[in-house]
């Protein structure tokens, strides 16, 4: 297997030096073979999961606990109406 660095490099947007480049590319041909070695894995029989473990999801009560403080955050703002900023136009 040959992985062009500098190719996977450009198409990443990404700028190598070519000391950079020599060094990534063993590392990449080993990431791609173990990629290799998980795709010839048998998983035809085995179910999906979300989860390695077989346990529930704790679930929370649903309760509001930051209300509306609209109010009170507008409080140092120069000037509000309705609820909403009032800032000086920027685009004519």
């Amino acid at each position: 297997m040959n992985i062009d660095v500098q190719k996977v490099a450009m198409l990443a947007r990404i700028r190598l030096t070519d000391e950079e480049a020599a060094e990534l590319g063993p590392q990449l041909e080993q990431i791609v073979g173990y990629i290799d070695q998980l795709s010839g894995i048998g998983t035809d029989n085995i179910a999906p999961t979300a989860h390695p473990h077989d346990i529930a999801m704790p679930l929370r009560a649903d309760i509001v606990s930051n209300g509306n403080r609209r109010e009170i955050l507008q409080q140092p703002a120069p000037a509000t109406e309705a609820g909403l900023y009032i800032v000086p136009k920027v685009i004519e």
